[in-house]
């Protein structure tokens, strides 16, 4: 049987984490920079532990205001310093909870902007690889750079695919704020089977994407996050695929 593993950004403050972690099969949570505190990031790890899901560190920019997406600069050594500093401040937290964490999957904007500049994907790279936490999550296909980087860094590369966001023909992700950036309920259902059986989606613009992903992420903040979640296990599973972590 084909696997494919479901994860969440979470962390972050949703009202839904619980239900959403139950249903998941990796937890990226929130290490204090775009969201997240000790506090909370204790309360994911426990749910974690508790549901059986494998944890991960989900750094970005530290821009708590723009929640990580905001378009932002910074020298190389900064970014690398930044993202060990979050990744080790969940380490910590872990290792007092008894949680291993699993892997490393960047933020919104330093996600986005890592899929393209290959001197920032090496250092969000390089830091994920001075943690020694051995998983890195980074878009699937396209023209990224992400994974290219992980690989070099000595990282074991996850390609991620995304449930319930819109694509470009290049297969980078649709940028947020314009029309078909955020897929609803049942397109993202649809989506995220047909990525995760096929390999393949329809960008906004009607072009066929390949997405050869091994994780399938949905949001864990929207709305409809916890229902969305139920629903798309469901039908990962009905199309006779099994859910779990890499």
């Amino acid at each position: 049987m084909t696997s494919i593993d479901l994860n969440a950004d979470l962390g972050e403050g949703s009202a839904h984490e619980e239900t959403v972690m139950a249903v998941v099969s990796s937890a990226n949570i929130a290490c204090g920079g775009h969201a997240g505190d000790a506090g909370t990031m204790r309360d994911s790890l426990r749910l974690a532990a508790r549901f059986g899901v494998a944890a991960g560190a989900h750094p970005g920019f530290p821009d708590r205001e723009g929640f990580g997406r905001r378009e932002l600069h910074f020298p190389p050594d900064e970014v690398r310093a930044f993202v060990r500093e979050q990744i080790e401040a969940l380490k910590a937290v872990a290792a007092r909870e008894g949680v291993p964490l699993r892997h490393v999957k960047p933020h919104g904007m330093l996600y986005n902007m890592a899929v393209r500049d290959e001197t920032l994907a090496r250092a969000v790279a390089q830091a994920a690889a001075d943690s020694g936490v051995p998983l890195y999550f980074g878009l699937a296909g396209g023209g990224s750079v992400m994974l290219r980087e992980a690989r070099a860094a000595g990282l074991r590369e996850i390609g991620e695919g995304f449930a319930d966001r819109g694509y470009a023909p290049d297969g980078s992700l649709w940028p947020r704020g314009q029309a078909g950036a955020l897929l609803p309920f049942d397109a993202a259902t649809a989506q995220g089977v047909r990525i995760a059986r096929d390999g393949v989606t329809t960008a906004v613009t009607g072009e066929p994407v390949a997405v050869p992903a091994r994780t399938l992420c949905l949001h864990g903040d929207g709305a409809e996050a916890a229902e969305l979640a139920r629903t798309l296990r469901a039908a990962l599973e009905a199309a006779g695929l099994r859910v779990a972590a890499p």
